[in-house]
C-alpha cells in the first residue's frame, strides 16, 4: 500500500517500502518498523500496523498528532515540567541562590556558610527557610524531569516524535553535571527539541543556540568581543571569561561559590561559601573575553563533523561572530542576573531600537558583540554586523553539503546499524540538500530503500540501557507509577540519562554498551522487573498468555519468547536459554544488587557486534557459577498470583538475553 505524504513544508511524495526485496513479510517488515521507530512494540502492535498498513502508520508517526490522554494523565502529577525558565528559577533555585538569598533576608549568617559546626541544624535553617518562601529543591526538579520522559518513552502514541527527541537531544547534548544549565534543561527539551524534531534542521539548530541551557552549557553566555576603544586611549588589561564564571554570570551580587549537584544532599547543594571575585590571568585564545567552546562544538558536533572541513581560523571567525548571544534577565540572583542592570539601563522599550534583540529568554547585546570583519568558511561578514550575522552563520552551517553527510550518517547509525552503506547515507544526504534540512523527508528517503530493510541490518542495533528498560516495559504492558525507579536501574546498566557530561552525548553503538559484565546486569534487571522488586513498577505475565499457565519452564520459555520477541527466529535463543532454567536459584542475589550496585556511568571496553554470542556463553558460565543474581519471590499478592517464582525467572531471562538485546 502506497502512501501519500502531505503537508505545510513537506513536498508530495508517493513511497512504498520495499521489504519484499529482502524476502520479508509484512508481519516481518512491521516487526522492523516498530523496532526501529518506536521504544518498543506492545502487545498486539504487530496485528495493528499490518491492519493500518505500514506506510500510513509511518505518515502517522511522521505527523506526530495522536492524541496521548492517558499518557498526559500520568504526566498530571508532575506539576513542575510545564514551568517556564523564569518560573522554575522562581521555584527550584539552584543551591547556592538559596543560600544567598538566605543570607541577604538574614536567615543565616554569612559566617556560617560552609563553616557550621551543626551541619544539621545549618541545614534545617536552609529548610525552613526554603519552605517559608515557597522554594522546592532543585533535585526535586530533576526528578520530576527524568520522570516525565521515562512516562513519555514508555506510553506515548507518538512514539517516533519522542524517539527522534532522544536522538536530537543527544545530539545537541546538554548536562545536569553543568549546574549552569541544569534548571534551564526541562524548558530546553519541551520547547526547542521535541517541537522540532521531526522539522528542519535549521530551525532546530536556530533555536538550540538560543537556548539558556545551551548558551551555559558551552559557554557562549559569557563570550564576548572585544570593546571598541576610542582613539588615543590605551586598552585596558583584557579579562578571560573562563567556562562557567561565576563573576560573569552573577554581576555585582555577592556570589556564593556553587557546590556540585549531587544526587539530594543538602550538604552538598547548600553549603557554599561567598567568594572574592578572582581575575583570571588571560590566554592567547580568548582574550578581550572571546570564548570557543560553542562555535567549535557547533561545527564539530551539531553540523560540518571533524572532517567537515574547517579550520582553527574558522573557530574563532564563528566564535567572534556569535559575540554578544546571551540571556535574557530572568531572575534577580543568579544565572544571567547580570544583564538585569544593562536592561533596566537601556529600558525594555528601547531595547530593539539600540540594537539589541529580545526572544524569549534569549538577548543579543551589541555592546558585547565583536564589531570587525570575520571570515568564515570563505564567507565573509561585513564589519559592524549584529544578530543577523549569527542567525546567517548557522544558516550557511546547516544547509553545508558537509552537515547533510554527517547528519544523515548519524541518522543511519541510529537506525539501520552501526556501519550503515556509504550508498544510503548518499540517498538521505541528497534529500537533505534538496530538501532544505526537512527531516521527515530524509527518514521518508531512508525507510523507503533497500538498505533498511536488508536482512544483515535487522536486529542489528543493540538496545542501550534505557531502550532496554522502555522496551522491557511496553514489551510485558507494565504499569508505571513510580519512574524514577527505572531511571536508578537505567543507571546502574550504564546510561545515567541526562547526566553525561561530554558535549557528544552518549555513543551510538554497541560496542559502547556490551560486555560480559553489562549483560550480567541486564539480566539482573529482567529478572527484578519480572519478579515485582523494582516498586512502582507493576507487571502481570499471566495475562500476557490469556492467563494460560504454561505446563513447565520450556514450554514457558518457549511460549513468553514468542510474545516478547515477536517475528524472530527463537530456536537459536531457546536453546541458549534452556540451560538456565535448570540452574537453582538462579538469581538468588539480585536483592542485594538492588540495593548495593553503586550508580555509575561506565565506559565499557569495545567488542564487536559478533562478539555478543560469546557473551551469551559467558552468561551460561556465570549462571554455573551462581554469578547471576536472583529476585526474591515478590512481595506483593498480586505480582505473586500473576507471576509466579517459575515464570518470573524465566520470563527475565528472556528479557536479559542476548537476542532481547537486539533491536
Amino acid at each position: 500500500m502506497a502512501s501519500f505524504l502531505k503537508g505545510p513544508g513537506l513536498p508530495d511524495k508517493n513511497y512504498k517500502f520495499p521489504f519484499k526485496h529482502a524476502g520479508l513479510d509484512e508481519r516481518q517488515a512491521a516487526a522492523q518498523l516498530l523496532n526501529r521507530f518506536t521504544y518498543g512494540a506492545t502487545p498486539g502492535q504487530i496485528d495493528e500496523v499490518v491492519k493500518m498498513g505500514l506506510e500510513k502508520w509511518f505518515d502517522q508517526q511522521l505527523n506526530a498528532g495522536l492524541p496521548d490522554d492517558s499518557l498526559n494523565r500520568r504526566l498530571a502529577t508532575l506539576d513542575a515540567i510545564n514551568l517556564s525558565n523564569s518560573e522554575v528559577l522562581q521555584k527550584y533555585p539552584p543551591g547556592f541562590v538559596v543560600v544567598h538569598m538566605a543570607i541577604v533576608d538574614s536567615a543565616i549568617s554569612k559566617d556560617s556558610v560552609d563553616k557550621a559546626v551543626n551541619k544539621k541544624a545549618y541545614n534545617d535553617q536552609i529548610q525552613a527557610y526554603m519552605k517559608t518562601k515557597g522554594l522546592h529543591s532543585d533535585q526535586d526538579l530533576y526528578k520530576q524531569f527524568i520522570s516525565q520522559n521515562i512516562l513519555r518513552a514508555a506510553y506515548t502514541n507518538n512514539q517516533l516524535q519522542e524517539v527522534m527527541s532522544d536522538f536530537w537531544f543527544n545530539h545537541f547534548n546538554v548536562s545536569f553535571t553543568k549546574g549552569e544549565c541544569a534548571q534551564f534543561i526541562p524548558a530546553y527539551e519541551r520547547d526547542v527539541i521535541r517541537p522540532n524534531a521531526l522539522g528542519d534542521f535549521d530551525k532546530l539548530l536556530l533555536a538550540s543556540a538560543k537556548s539558556p541551557a545551551m548558551l551555559y552549557f558551552l559557554d557562549n553566555i559569557v563570550s564576548q568581543g572585544a570593546p571598541v576603544q576610542p582613539a588615543n586611549t590605551p586598552k585596558p588589561k583584557p579579562v578571560v571569561a573562563q567556562s562557567g564564571s561565576m563573576d560573569m554570570m552573577m554581576g555585582d551580587a555577592v556570589k556564593p561559590k556553587p557546590a556540585a549537584k549531587q544526587d539530594g544532599s543538602m550538604d552538598m547543594m547548600m553549603a557554599a561559601a561567598p567568594v572574592k571575585p578572582t581575575v583570571q590571568p588571560p590566554q592567547n585564545k580568548n582574550v578581550n573575553g572571546l570564548n570557543e567552546n560553542y562555535a567549535r562544538e557547533v561545527m564539530e558536533l551539531h553540523t560540518l563533523g571533524v572532517d567537515g572541513g574547517y579550520t582553527q581560523t574558522d573557530v574563532t571567525q564563528a566564535a567572534k561572530v556569535l559575540t554578544g548571544w546571551t540571556m535574557y534577565p530572568l531572575s534577580s540572583y543568579g544565572y544571567g542576573s547580570n544583564m538585569k542592570g544593562l536592561v533596566d539601563k537601556v529600558g525594555v522599550n528601547n531595547l530593539e531600537a539600540k540594537g539589541f534583540v529580545h526572544d524569549g529568554d534569549f538577548l543579543f547585546t551589541p555592546t558585547r558583540h565583536d564589531k570587525t570583519e570575520k571570515v568564515v568558511l570563505g564567507h565573509t561578514f561585513a564589519a559592524n554586523g549584529g544578530y543577523q550575522e549569527g542567525v546567517d552563520l548557522l544558516e550557511m552551517l546547516a544547509h553545508h553539503p558537509s552537515t547533510a553527510k554527517f547528519i544523515c550518517k548519524k541518522l543511519a547509525v541510529r537506525f539501520v546499524s552501526d556501519a550503515p552503506p556509504q550508498s544510503l547515507i548518499d540517498k538521505m544526504a541528497k534529500t537533505f540538500e534538496e530538501q532544505n534540512g526537512d527531516i521527515k523527508q530524509v527518514l521518508i528517503t531512508m525507510v523507503s530503500s533497500k538498505e533498511f530493510w536488508n536482512k544483515n541490518a535487522l536486529r542489528e542495533k543493540i538496545k542501550s540501557p534505557f531502550e532496554l528498560a522502555i522496551s522491557s516495559v511496553r514489551a510485558l504492558n507494565a504499569d508505571i507509577s513510580q519512574p524514577y525507579q527505572l531511571f536508578n536501574w537505567i543507571s546502574r546498566m550504564g546510561e545515567k540519562i541526562y547526566y553525561y557530561q561530554a558535549p557528544t552525548g552518549f555513543p551510538d553503538r554497541g560496542q559502547y554498551w556490551i560486555n560480559t559484565g553489562s549483560v550480567l546486569n541486564r539480566m539482573n534487571f529482567g529478572l527484578a522487573l519480572t519478579s515485582g522488586r523494582i516498586p512502582g513498577v507493576t507487571v502481570n505475565l499471566a495475562a500476557l498468555n490469556d492467563h494460560h499457565e504454561p505446563e513447565s519452564p520450556q514450554a514457558a520459555l518457549v511460549t513468553y519468547s514468542k510474545i516478547i520477541m515477536p517475528e524472530r527466529n527463537l530456536d537459536k535463543t531457546i536453546k541458549q536459554l534452556s540451560p538456565l532454567l535448570t540452574v537453582p536459584d538462579v538469581a538468588i542475589k539480585v536483592n542485594d544488587a538492588v540495593n548495593k550496585t553503586p550508580v555509575t556511568t561506565p565506559t565499557p571496553p569495545p567488542t564487536t557486534f559478533s562478539g555478543m554470542d560469546a557473551v551469551s556463553g559467558g552468561v551460561e558460565l556465570d549462571a554455573k557459577k551462581k554469578e547471576i543474581v536472583q529476585p526474591k519471590p515478590a512481595a506483593s499478592a498480586q505480582n505473586t498470583k500473576n507471576n509466579g517464582t517459575m515464570l518470573a525467572q524465566v520470563v527475565g531471562i528472556i528479557i536479559g538475553s542476548p537476542e532481547y538485546q537486539r533491536r
